[in-house]
């Protein structure tokens, strides 16, 4: 399929279907990273900390809020420069669509309340960043410097640097998280979950990841039709939750999709495999379709 046929996208659309949700208070991709040891899944939530980055990648900004598991009393919304929780916990990035903003999302929080080091960059999407790899690029950096976090400073220690990352974003953020398992490949990456996006080219050799879709099939924004031809070329383990009759991001608030996405992600990152077990029935109910090709 030519990029032409991958990448048209309506930004005016985008734009108003990225806005409006909840408000928050408070160098290039090295190799495949060897396996380390890691804990066992959490099984309750954690508070959650957030601090800022003010990062580049040469003259690109990569302004990013790290979000992570914190003390204190789970729940609330996330405290700046809250104190670590005990634990070493893996990184999933998230990157947000056209219009939206780290501090105005509830899924990056969401994620590290699981137990996950989530780094959210702060864009200023333009499409032919996102067509040209850029930003994909740029993703690839700031995981870069999220691991060395784990030297020195206050979340050192605590972030698992030994298993690779997962990626995840909706919308434009999606299709970055896709382009970093196909065109602009990072072959760190283990886990991803690219959420009503665009097939941005062939699955790279290189990236050996296990791949959640989501998307809603009555999506006017981003083609149901070409996240289904990336689900079809991509290896398995992976799998696809549709939204019946769902359109760009009304899915956002159904608890299956989050649900599905951390069970995902403690499935590939912590190796869980009662989540992995949890993720059909999960999915699964009136208004979804769940496929999944596991091994």
């Amino acid at each position: 399929m030519s990029l032409q046929r991958r990448t048209f996208l309506r930004l005016s659309t985008l734009a108003a279907a990225t806005a409006g949700v909840a408000p928050l208070v408070g160098a290039g991709p090295a190799g495949a990273a060897p396996a380390g040891p890691v804990a066992a899944a959490p099984t309750t939530p954690f508070a959650v900390g957030v601090r800022r980055y003010d990062w580049t990648r040469g003259s690109r900004r990569c302004t990013t809020y790290i979000f992570y598991p914190a003390t204190g009393t789970p729940g609330g919304a996330p405290v700046a420069n809250a104190p670590v929780a005990n634990g070493v916990f893996p990184v999933y990035n998230f990157t947000h669509g056209l219009g939206g903003n780290p501090q105005n999302s509830t899924f990056s929080p969401a994620l590290a309340a699981a137990g996950f080091i989530v780094p959210a960059p702060h864009f200023i999407h333009n499409l032919n960043d996102v067509n040209n790899g850029n930003t994909s690029k740029d993703v690839s950096q700031i995981i870069t410097n999220t691991l060395a976090l784990n030297r020195s400073g206050p979340l050192a220690g605590h972030i698992n640097t030994g298993i690779g990352v997962g990626v995840s974003g909706h919308s434009m953020g999606g299709m970055v998280t896709h382009g970093l398992l196909t065109r602009w490949p990072d072959s760190r990456i283990i886990s991803a979950n690219p959420q009503s996006c665009l097939d941005m080219g062939n699955p790279a050799a290189s990236v050996r990841a296990k791949v959640l879709f989501v998307h809603g099939d009555q999506d006017p924004t981003t083609a149901y039709s070409s996240a289904r031809q990336a689900y079809a070329e991509m290896r398995w383990p992976k799998a696809f939750l549709t939204f019946l009759s769902g359109g760009h991001s009304s899915f956002w608030d159904d608890q299956r999709f989050r649900g599905t996405v951390i069970n995902w992600a403690h499935w590939t990152m912590y190796g869980d495999t009662a989540a992995r077990d949890r993720l059909a029935a999960g999915a699964t109910g009136p208004g979804t379709r769940w496929e999944a090709q596991l091994g």
